[in-house]
């Protein structure tokens, strides 16, 4: 419980007497000289009682302004919302490099519970995360075996259906893929167009780059895969 001391309060400011008894000479309109201690203890609930006796508030008189709450309240409607996703897999031999959809040529791949599609994946928790909604990791634990192997693309098309449900549209999306190798110069417009499909969106609106780690750490040393994408979502 925290505490603040202040030396006025208005009792025009106090909402709600809750089970207290009520200072005397308190009404609506009316100031009282402190110093008073400002109480706040959850939920959302203030109490003034007098300084002197915080520790000891028991017959002293406690006036609490309480604020009604919902547990359901909806998000803000905004014009539009922005998120960031991040993914990062480990390579491996033995598996296959999925990329946005697109089966890669590569001698290892992602090691994951589904395909380790590291795009997608980042390309979901943004849309989430614009949307104010737990992370992928939670929607879809890895710690469920229905998701053993499963393709990205379920995790890809179940965020747009939320994010439409909610009212949104995709803006515009910038996704920025990190690996020492293969090169994806070759298969950039594959990827961007695969993933453009997933999207419902225009490919205009879909930025795709890719880059090295300059041979540093996991990524640098092929040992690793990671992604980065911000997403604009607009109120439809």
């Amino acid at each position: 419980m925290a505490t603040v001391t202040t030396p006025l309060y208005c009792a025009s400011r106090i909402t709600k007497l809750t089970n207290c008894p009520k200072p005397r000479g308190l009404s609506s309109g009316t100031c009282v000289a402190g110093p008073f201690a400002l109480v706040a203890s959850p939920p959302l609930r203030l109490c003034l009682t007098p300084a002197t006796g915080v520790a000891a508030a028991a017959g002293n008189a406690v006036v609490e302004a309480e604020r009604e709450t919902s547990a359901a309240t909806p998000s803000k409607s905004l014009p539009f919302r922005v998120g960031h996703g991040f993914d990062l897999h480990r390579l491996e031999p033995g598996y296959p490099l999925i990329i946005g959809g697109i089966n890669i040529p590569h001698d290892r791949g992602c090691e994951a519970h589904s395909d380790g599609d590291v795009l997608l994946h980042c390309v979901v928790d943004a849309i989430l995360g614009a949307l104010g909604l737990p992370d992928i990791g939670q929607i879809f634990p890895d710690s469920d075996p229905k998701w053993k192997g499963a393709a990205s693309s379920v995790f890809i098309k179940e965020a747009v259906r939320l994010m439409h449900e909610a009212g949104y549209e995709l803006g515009n999306l910038d996704a920025t893929l990190i690996l020492q190798r293969p090169k994806l110069s070759p298969h950039k417009e594959a990827i961007r167009a695969n993933l453009s499909n997933l999207l419902g969106a225009d490919p205009s609106v879909v930025n795709l780059k890719a880059k090295t780690h300059e041979k540093v750490d996991s990524l640098g040393e092929n040992r690793s895969i990671a992604a980065h994408t911000v997403i604009l979502l607009m109120r439809k």
